[in-house]
């Protein structure tokens, strides 16, 4: 089984480790080194181009399902995060499941003057209560592919008067994903989205948009970027755009060029390969009597068999070692040799 495009992808090794950096597509590559010779030879397209960033914007709005001027372009998970954290009045109540990525956490944490709270992933819903100001949480865990429940917790939030920040890293990509059910989401899209470090994105609803500061605005948060260049701006973009980072072109230029190949794949047929990828090695685990953390993502991770990552390494198979678990990934470049090939070895 597959939907490997070899014009896009040719890997030296079977690698499954998506859940920590995603392999580029030949054009996204292709479009990072035109860039860059662009730069190189001082040419007037080699400074980057605004309107690929804008259409990155809506490539990535399409896919997570909410209209563009809902998304903010950026760089980083923790400085999107950062910037919710700053909005947060001083003792406000904020809600994490146990364990989850320090990135979403941190800037939460060193604010110094929010009441911080942990509680496992799957009692996170009953974790919420009326003092909850924002509850904090990956759709996918990073450490070992456990899906949270985002049916009872949009609940539990709702009937608490709390909001909602979805990190959705681990999950857009290959998993179905909508972010317009969350007051924020943050994604980097280093992983399953393929693109190059130095793309994330930020959605905001348009009631908690006016919750935040733009606390970074350069010249292109203004509403009229192009005539405010110099001096104080006159009036704030009327959307998510207020909240962009300014943009690193290279990543960006490639970034257009992974979207689009996503967005051509389409996710459903993504989720179908991926899951049915990651359903037969958790298969080939329990016959060779082991027994993966319980769930149906792409990551499939393996309590106690972390020491096994560096021999897997030198026999060409990149996986991680994470919180004492194996941690294997499936994505698009995947087969079922690929599986295959990392049981034998398993088994030797």
């Amino acid at each position: 089984m597959g939907i490997i495009n070899g014009a896009e992808f040719a890997p030296t090794s079977t690698y499954l480790d998506t859940a920590k950096c995603g392999l580029l597509p030949a054009r996204a590559v292709e479009a990072v080194q035109r860039l860059a010779a662009g730069n190189a030879a001082g040419r007037g397209d080699g400074a980057g181009d605004f309107g690929i960033v804008d259409a990155v914007r809506e490539s990535f709005a399409r896919i997570v399902g909410v209209p563009g001027g809902r998304v903010a372009n950026g760089g980083s998970v923790a400085v999107h995060c950062g910037l919710i954290a700053a909005a947060q009045p001083p003792g406000a109540e904020i809600l994490f499941p146990e364990g989850d990525f320090s990135s979403i956490i941190n800037p939460f944490v060193v604010r110094g003057d929010l009441k911080i709270r942990f509680a496992p992933l799957e009692d996170l819903a009953e974790a919420v209560r009326p003092t909850t100001s924002l509850v904090v949480y990956s759709a996918v865990q990073s450490a070992d592919g456990r899906i949270a429940d985002d049916t009872a917790l949009r609940a539990a939030a709702a009937a608490h008067g709390a909001r909602i920040l979805n990190d959705a890293t681990q999950a857009a990509g290959w998993l179905p994903f909508d972010a317009g059910a969350y007051d924020y989401t943050v994604t980097g899209a280093f992983k399953w989205l393929l693109c190059p470090r130095g793309t994330s994105f930020l959605t905001v609803s348009e009631e908690a948009q006016e919750s935040l500061v733009p606390l970074h605005a350069g010249w292109m948060a203004s509403a009229d970027s192009w005539h405010s260049t110099y001096g104080p701006l006159s009036e704030l973009a009327a959307d998510a755009r207020r909240f962009d980072e300014p943009p690193a072109f290279l990543a960006y230029h490639g970034a257009a060029q992974s979207l689009a190949y996503i967005e051509e794949t389409g996710i459903e047929a993504v989720h179908a390969h991926d899951t049915a990828l990651a359903a037969r090695y958790r298969a080939g685990l329990a016959e060779l009597g082991h027994e993966p953390v319980p769930g149906g993502a792409a990551i499939v991770a393996v309590p106690g068999l972390a020491d096994k990552e560096p021999e897997l390494r030198r026999a060409g198979i990149f996986t991680s070692a994470r919180a004492g678990h194996l941690r294997a990934s499936f994505h698009l470049y995947n087969t079922e040799a690929d599986v295959d090939r990392i049981l034998d070895v398993l088994s030797g």
